[in-house]
Formats: C-alpha cells, structure tokens, sequence
C-alpha cells in the first residue's frame, strides 16, 4: 500500500517532476521505468508467504500491484496530501471501487444530484442491489443535512459539475460529514490536485480520473482513489476482520485493494500508469493554461448576444463564483454554454476549425460536443430537465492553444 509520510519543502511542479528519483531507479533513469511483468518471483518461499500475508514489503501479482503504477500511487498520493493511494484502470472503476469495497445492502448514500453520468448509473445499478441513494443540491449544505438517515454511510459530490459547472459547498458538507462520522467523497477530476485539494475541506476519500487533467494527452485510461488519513476506520462497520490485523488508518484502502481490484480485477497497466505519470509532470503548466483560456473564451461569449447563458465558475455572474475564487487556484478548463433558439447547435460546431467535436475532458487540445445529444442522451430528456440540461447546451473542455486563437474560433463559428 502507498503511502507518504515527506512533506514536499518544493511546490507542487517541482515536488512531481523530481519525485520519481527520491527512490533508488535503475541505471539512473530519471522515470520509474516500465515494468511489464504480471507475476513476481522470490528465492525464499518464506519471503513470499510474507508478502501474501502482508507482513513485508513485495509485489504477488501484476492485478494487485506493479513497481510502475506504485511510482503512481505515490505522485497521486503526494498531490493530494495522502496516506494511501490505489490506481485503478479508470475514474470510473476507482469509483465502482469504493462501492464494492464498503457498502452493503440497507446502506444509505447522499450524492449530489449534479452527476457525470456514468456516475448517476452506477447508482442506479446499486439501488438495485438494496443501497438507497438520495440525489440532492449539493450547493447547499442544509439539504444535504436533510437528506442524512442514521444509515448513512457516504455522502459524494464533484467538485465542479459536469457539465453545468455547480460546485458543491465542500467546506460546510465536509464539516457536516465529519461531526456526524460519515465517509465524505470528493471526486476531485473536474478541479485536479494542482487546482483544488479536497482534503482542506475534510474529504475522507477523493477520486480522481487520471486520464483527464493528470495525464492530459488523450493517450492513457486511468483512476485513482486517495485515502486523506481524516475518517476513522475504526468506526466504520463494514471492514472485514482479516483487515483489522493492520494498523486502523490503513483498514479501509487494505480492504478496497483486497476486495475491489484484486477480486474485480480493474488494475490500470504499467503502460498506462507510465504516460499518465509522465504527463502529470506538466499538469500544473497546461492547467494555468486551459484556465487563462477557459476564462477568456467565457468572457467573449457572455458578452455575445447571440448566447443565451454561459456557465463558468469564473464568471461572476455564476452562482458559486465567490464560493470557486475562495477553494480553488483558478477556475479550470470545463465550460458550457446555450445559443439563443435561432442557432442550431450543431451548425455551430461544425463551423469550429479548432473545436473538436469529441467526448473527453482534460485534454490539450480543445474538445466540444453537444451534450443533451450524446453524454446525456441515454438518461432522457425528463431527467435532463431536472438537471438542467438544455437541448442546445453546448460542453466544452478548453484546451491549451494560443488564446486569441480561441476566441477568434469561436467567435467566427458565431459570424457564419
């Protein structure tokens, strides 16, 4: 299990881009590098019958862990103040991760009702299995307050919304999770730990999809999960006593690595875990960047009245812009964005030269796409409605180019 115990005397590029050689690495290589092997030999039976019982230090197999995705684990781990890290094949499977790994049928969780979608069906999956979900407005802590029961387990926001950009008021519901003994989730992907790191705000667990602004290239699928060191296992009901032989702040990740990816098998490749952990070497740069340009381009179209309404954080005319300037670095790359009734979205888009009609977020490049059409096509157009996705809305995730460049793009897409 990673874990950390330095405090980094350098900021934050510094502490990632010289992390790796901290450690002993092979013929002075400045990368951890790639290790493809799945299974792990020893000279000493003894020494392996250790390792397997978790009384030293080792690797058993390539689905439980891999001396590359540990160089990882411990850059994740570093970037959010962590005691532990586990990285999982995707975002997605970091999250499937914490609910395989800790609930039980009869428990209860309170989630934010501005959900990724593929969040809102895991869900939708788990209440099928006797997990009851409340989804509420996670802008305001009293109504996460209401929604608690004395079975509940979790409560799980985003930090900021996809893709209508809510943000969720972190500090009073971690808080609230805290005084109550609740596990309080953040994921943590629509900010990065460059931008926001949720434990200031109490988060017991954060999740972070590694394959949007970490990797940041496109080129690697991967998730992680963050154990912060703030939540007591020793309250929590669930662990299972083979995991108690270890010391109480490691109960809960021990349990998750054990009976989340070694039994369902959602192991991110040294492969993968090597780009993403090259790529999170500039993570800091692209997303000063992707900030500076997200901010310009929102300001050009607020301004345009030709759109109806544009959502980003940093605007000060979004609901939260005093909340975003107080938790956050700057206010990212995620915007979005709905044209007055006489301008076909799609007509729009296809008029982009640097725009890329695409689905991802993250990326250096910029990506666009008409989201009631595609991401949140399958939900329906009543539940879009409650989530305040307009047929026209328009998701853009900013990407790193020249900024007039930017602007000019869509601005001339307007002019046509």
């Amino acid at each position: 299990m990673t874990k950390t115990d330095q405090k980094s005397a350098y900021g934050f590029t510094t502490t990632v881009v010289h992390g790796d050689r901290q450690k002993t690495i092979e013929h002075g290589s400045l990368h951890k590098p790639v290790h493809t092997s799945v299974t792990y030999g020893y000279q000493d039976a003894r020494q392996l019958a250790e390792v397997f019982q978790g009384r030293a230090q080792g690797y058993r197999y390539g689905r439980q862990g891999n001396p590359t995705v540990a160089a990882l684990e411990d850059k994740v781990n570093v970037m959010e103040g962590g005691v532990a890290t586990i990285c999982f094949a995707t975002g997605m499977a970091a999250i499937g991760a914490v609910v395989q790994g800790l609930l039980r049928a009869g428990d209860h969780v309170v989630s934010t009702a501005f959900l990724f979608g593929n969040t809102a069906s895991v869900w939708q999956t788990i209440q099928g299995q006797g997990i009851d979900v409340s989804m509420v407005d996670v802008t305001d802590v009293n109504q996460v307050e209401s929604a608690l029961h004395a079975n509940t387990r979790m409560v799980f926001v985003e930090t900021v919304a996809n893709p209508r950009t809510q943000i969720a008021d972190l500090k009073r519901i971690g808080e609230l999770c805290r005084a109550r003994g609740i596990l309080f989730v953040v994921d943590n992907t629509m900010t990065s730990p460059y931008l926001f790191q949720p434990k200031r705000v109490g988060a017991s667990l954060v999740v972070n999809s590694l394959t949007k602004s970490i990797g940041g290239h496109g080129n690697a699928l991967g998730g992680a999960l963050t154990d912060t060191g703030l939540f007591d296992w020793g309250q929590y009901p669930h662990i299972l006593g083979s995991y108690k032989k270890f010391p109480t702040t490691q109960w809960g990740m021990a349990q998750i690595r054990a009976k989340s990816l070694r039994d369902f098998g959602a192991a991110i490749g040294p492969e993968a875990a090597h780009h993403i952990a090259v790529g999170a070497e500039t993570m800091a740069l692209r997303m000063d960047r992707s900030s500076a340009n997200a901010l310009a381009v929102a300001q050009m179209l607020e301004a345009d009245p030709r759109v109806a309404v544009v959502h980003y954080p940093g605007l000060k005319s979004h609901p939260q812009h005093a909340l975003a300037s107080e938790l956050f670095r700057s206010f990212g790359y995620l915007l979005s964005f709905e044209l007055q009734p006489t301008i076909d979205c799609f007509d729009y888009l296809n008029r982009m030269k640097l725009g890329i009609s695409a689905t991802h977020l993250g990326d250096n490049r910029t990506l666009v796409l008409p989201v009631a059409h595609t991401i949140f096509y399958e939900m329906g157009p009543e539940a879009r409605a409650r989530m305040g996705i307009s047929e026209s809305l328009i998701r853009v995730s900013i990407g790193i180019e020249d900024t007039e460049d930017l602007v000019s793009d869509f601005r001339q897409a307007l002019d046509n």
